[in-house]
């Protein structure tokens, strides 16, 4: 299997990865191993998972999105890209 280096890893991040490791009792390789399986939406077998659908079957199933869901979509990216993260980190310590 190919390694792979992630570089230019902000302090925040590198310490909540190795603090997400430590309350689980895994190593910050399982940790980011499972981050890019479920991001990418790929299982521990290689298959594809169900997270893992595409925008466009989205859009086929339930079709697209008006001006109004698109602009309350926008809206909440903001908000969320605005807030500070550690707001869940407590409900994550207790999971």
């Amino acid at each position: 299997m190919p390694d792979l280096v992630i570089r230019q890893v902000d302090h925040l991040l590198a310490e909540r990865i190795q603090a997400f490791a430590k309350n689980r009792q895994l190593t910050v390789n399982e940790v980011l191993l499972h981050a890019l399986r479920r991001g990418l939406g790929v299982a521990e077998d290689g298959q594809r998972t169900e997270a893992a659908v595409d925008a466009h079957e989205l859009a086929m199933l339930a079709g697209p999105w008006n001006a109004t869901e698109q602009a309350a979509f926008h809206e909440a990216l903001q908000a969320l890209s605005a807030a500070r993260g550690d707001g869940l980190l407590p409900v994550l310590r207790e999971a």
